[in-house]
């Protein structure tokens, strides 16, 4: 007898089910082997079990090169079908637009330390020295903005210090000019007694007495510029 048409569906045996998926992934992967040796193609094959355990296969061209050209490829074809259309290329425009603004928005939540439990370890950790390397930019820009404020008030400071000093020094030279203005006491009395002669003689008719008597000064003195004199 032929052997019956095997029905597909879910093995509900964990067991069974476990030992099924070891043999079938065996086998894929040496069916995945052996095409890219004869046929010279690039085979990638990834599969997850229920468990989330990886299991891949690539060829010498390396898992991330043939993903890349996988998604090279269907990025050209959808561009291919989408120009066919009028509005297609609006569309795509808008679409890319879309996908990097949740994108960034995501990104930018993740920052703020919300929605990090769809996050690996890896990424957790790669978050994290973003967020260091922003604190110690931000830092150093604040210290920059202190030290240049420090210098502008000790500049401020000093050309306050130097205008006290100019008017200190314009206060001392107006105070000299003015001693040097005022008369001294000699100087007065030399006036005073040029003006008496200066008297006497007009009273004698314009010229001073040749003769005048002895012991008399010739010239009339106030008793308090006596005083002082003395003194």
């Amino acid at each position: 007898m032929g052997r019956g048409k095997v029905t597909l569906k879910r093995i509900e045996n964990k067991i069974n089910r476990q030992v099924t998926f070891c043999k079938r992934r065996s086998g894929l992967l040496k069916k995945a082997h052996e095409i890219s040796v004869l046929c010279d193609a690039d085979v990638a094959l990834i599969i997850f079990s229920t468990k989330g355990k990886l299991c891949e296969y690539a060829t010498y061209s390396s898992m991330e090169r043939i993903l890349e050209r996988y998604e090279r490829h269907s990025s050209e074809t959808q561009h291919t079908s989408i120009t066919n259309d009028p509005q297609g290329i609006w569309t795509l425009g808008n679409v890319k637009l879309k996908a990097k603004l949740e994108l960034l928005q995501k990104t930018q939540r993740h920052l703020m330390g919300e929605e990090l439990d769809s996050l690996s370890l890896k990424e957790l950790h790669s978050y994290e020295q973003q967020i260091d390397t922003a604190l110690r930019h931000i830092r150093l820009t604040k210290n920059q903005l202190m030290l240049k404020s420090i210098s502008q008030l000790q500049k401020k400071d000093k050309d306050m210090q130097d205008q006290n000093t100019l008017l200190s020094k314009q206060i001392k030279e107006q105070e000299k000019k003015l001693e040097q203005h005022e008369m001294t006491p000699s100087v007065r009395l030399g006036l005073l007694s040029n003006c008496d002669r200066y008297e006497l003689g007009g009273a004698g008719g314009g010229e001073a007495e040749e003769n005048p008597t002895e012991g008399q000064p010739s010239t009339v003195m106030p008793p308090w510029m006596v005083q002082h004199l003395n003194k």
